[in-house]
């Protein structure tokens, strides 16, 4: 139960984020592997790249690759918030106050990411590309022209075998790690410290939405960087034996990336990834807790009827 509930909380999130996901996609490979100066600026911020994805792709640009983004999220956050409610049932990281180890919570939090996200990387592969796809005059980075989510996964399969569709996938374990660690960690380290200084109540959706708030400014700033590095390797192009036109793996993309476009370039669409996970993380969480909750006193209420159902005096009667 723990994994539906991970999963429809996730997906009850993802339907407001994904315009901002787009978003961040496009200005992640803008300009790619060329020095500020030298491309033209078609993105220029949040609120330009917004307008102007609606007005070329029209609005429902904003949700391209809507469909894998939501697979993705039943497959990774499925995976990552049951096996990590699992670890927290299990007391392994809570200390004997109630409180959350913080090594243990980065561990754990790290480790059922990359689970999670190695598992569903075809998803983001497809999303990825369909997020990238754009009408010419605002096309960024290598366009793939997938018909759709089924053509796309059928078309990589076909051409590339079934291992192609986990082609990038280790690029994303660094991006999954460090963000799951840093989501897990900062939201529960948040609600742990507004219930100790008397702020909030843990289970309030006050401490749900600051502890939210929190963790997306840390996953932001922590993640970027390998985001950008994982968008980029998933979007490449290929030649005819398989490899990537730009990029040989991980290390190839950061020496590239460094030394074109400096480390500023590591944080394009920061403030993009910040607006999807912010929103994305309070939603997404607060959804978790919620249904949690329903989740509980489900069981509870079924164990008090089971009881006065099956109790000595109804027996005897």
């Amino acid at each position: 139960m723990e994994f539906a509930i991970g999963a429809v909380a996730a997906c009850g999130a993802c339907f407001f984020s994904n315009p901002m996901d787009v978003l961040k996609t496009r200005m992640q490979l803008q300009g790619e592997l060329k020095a500020r100066g030298h491309y033209t600026l078609i993105y220029k911020n949040i609120i330009h790249a917004g307008i102007a994805v609606a007005k070329n792709d029209g609005i429902l640009g904003l949700q391209k690759g809507l469909v894998p983004a939501l697979g993705y999220q039943v497959v990774m956050n499925g995976i990552r918030f049951g096996l990590y409610q699992k670890i927290l049932d299990s007391e392994i990281i809570t200390r004997a106050d109630g409180s959350v180890s913080t090594m243990g919570c980065i561990a754990a939090g790290a480790g059922v990411g990359v689970v999670g996200g190695f598992i569903g990387s075809p998803l983001y592969l497809v999303k990825t590309h369909l997020q990238s796809q754009a009408a010419e005059s605002i096309a960024v980075g290598h366009q793939h022209k997938h018909q759709g989510f089924m053509p796309a996964l059928w078309g990589i399969a076909k051409k590339e075998g079934i291992r192609g569709l986990w082609r990038g996938a280790v690029s994303s374990i660094p991006r999954v790690g460090v963000g799951s660690a840093s989501q897990l960690f900062t939201y529960s380290k948040s609600k742990d410290w507004l219930e100790q200084y008397g702020f909030y109540a843990r289970d309030s959706w006050q401490s749900t939405f600051f502890g939210a708030m929190a963790s997306g400014l840390v996953i932001a700033s922590c993640m970027s960087p390998f985001d950008v590095i994982a968008t980029r390797i998933y979007n490449q192009g290929l030649d005819t034996q398989g490899r990537g036109l730009l990029y040989k793996g991980i290390t190839d993309c950061i020496l590239k990336t460094l030394k074109t476009e400096g480390v500023w370039g590591f944080y394009k669409g920061w403030t993009a990834i910040y607006l999807r996970i912010g929103p994305h993380s309070f939603l997404n969480l607060i959804f978790w807790d919620l249904l949690q909750s329903l989740y509980i006193n489900d069981i509870a209420v079924m164990e008090k009827c089971y009881q006065e159902k099956w109790s000595p005096s109804l027996l005897a009667d």
